[in-house]
């Protein structure tokens, strides 16, 4: 595994009120047909035309991505999948890195980028405001060899039209210094219980979606609030989710959403258990001051699935189909996802990562058994998400202000 690693910032720095209305507005009124098909996601998509073939490559690509996701070796000569896809394609990358899920639906929408490498918190939004087309997969060769399960999931696809192409995954995990924190824990109860001995030590992610995870945990040991989906809540189970971490937040020593800073917390021993990915637990133990683990609880866990997806007004569409394809290519999936330290999207992908042969078990790749117990990140809409057809969720906007609650 590289010793270096650039994995997402997604803080709240100020909400971007704009989108947030968008989706909103969007998602609050009654869902109406299109082609006779309800949509799925509580909203009708606007009407974009999707790309029906390729044609030359324009010269250019204007990429709005997560770090790590587009490297051209300034960080390391050794990283560097940009200059390849250049002088294959002739097309030149400009990317710009986002830190937050709010400032990459803000940044599509100024129309300036033509793909984007959105998360589940975003997609809805970026679709629902007409920032983003549908893509043609038959564009994309490299789709066929995508994991089926990541392929037209509520997150990337409407009415069963892909709009984005599957990236990576992976699972928000409990991680624990072992010597500290004893015994060791099996469920989310370790940083939910309100009499933890722990308090003053626990961290928790600094995002709206974090709500997600309180309300996993509600639907598992409280079935009597009736929650289906930790995405789909009605204000009543919203307000149950936004109580207890209001009650957590009184346990809690600091919220991250730079990993940098919670790896840097468990190293000095300030941090004892927390949310946290994957990778930060590999950077801990790499970094061999202090033990920890991982865990999967027995609740399951809230996760994510980043999907690139072309802008609606793309100036470069053609560069963008290209690059999209060629970043979920097995060779460069498999670059990306070792360095990032994330599931890569390419089944084939797995067969090519010889620095580290147990990446692709350690990060459960092929795993679906695991993948069952984890509820991807998705947007928050009006029309719950839960199948039941019902129209009384509450919205990503209503998230957005229960969390600047629970915060205060």
């Amino acid at each position: 595994m590289n010793a270096y690693r650039s994995p997402r910032s997604r803080t709240v720095r100020g909400l971007v009120v704009a989108s947030t209305l968008l989706l909103a507005a969007a998602c609050s009124a009654t869902p109406t047909s299109s082609g006779g098909t309800t949509s799925t996601a509580g909203f009708t998509p606007p009407n974009i035309p999707m790309q029906k073939s390729l044609g030359p490559g324009e010269g250019v690509v204007n990429i709005v991505a997560w770090a790590g996701y587009v490297e051209y070796g300034q960080d390391s000569k050794t990283v560097d999948w940009v200059s390849a896809f250049t002088k294959q394609t002739g097309c030149k990358v400009n990317v710009k890195v986002a830190g937050t899920s709010d400032e990459m639906v803000a940044l599509m929408k100024t129309g300036q980028y033509d793909t984007v490498s959105a998360s589940g918190d975003a997609t809805l939004r970026l679709i629902a405001g007409g920032n983003v087309a549908p893509v043609n997969t038959a564009l994309v060769p490299n789709y066929a060899d995508i994991y089926p399960a990541l392929k037209n999931q509520p997150w990337n696809s409407v009415n069963g039209v892909a709009y984005g192409i599957p990236h990576g995954r992976g699972a928000n995990l409990l991680m624990y210094n072992t010597a500290k924190v004893t015994p060791a824990p099996t469920s989310w109860s370790a940083v939910f219980s309100p009499s933890s001995p722990y308090t003053g030590h626990i961290t928790a992610y600094d995002d709206p979606i974090y709500i997600a995870d309180a309300a996993l945990y509600l639907m598992k040991t409280k079935p009597e609030l009736g929650i289906k989906n930790p995405y789909a809540l009605t204000q009543a189970q919203l307000t149950a989710a936004t109580d207890l971490l209001k009650v957590q937040k009184q346990q809690v020593g600091s919220y991250w959403s730079d990993y940098t800073k919670e790896q840097a917390a468990f190293d000095s021993g300030d941090d004892l258990l927390g949310t946290t990915w994957e990778v930060i637990q590999q950077a801990v133990a790499a970094d061999g001051k202090v033990k920890t683990k991982a865990i999967l609880p027995s609740e399951g866990a809230t996760g994510w699935s980043d999907t690139w997806m072309i802008a609606a007004k793309a100036a470069h569409p053609n560069c963008a189909y290209q690059w999209m394809n060629y970043i979920v290519s097995p060779k460069v999936n498999a670059e990306v996802a070792e360095y990032f330290g994330e599931a890569p999207a390419n089944s084939k992908a797995c067969a090519l990562i010889t620095d580290n042969p147990s990446f692709c078990a350690d990060y459960h790749a092929a795993d679906e058994s695991y993948w069952k117990n984890v509820y991807y990140w998705n947007t928050p809409t009006k029309l719950c998400l839960d199948g039941s057809g019902k129209n009384d969720c509450t919205t990503y906007a209503q998230w957005v202000t229960a969390w600047n609650e629970i915060k205060g």
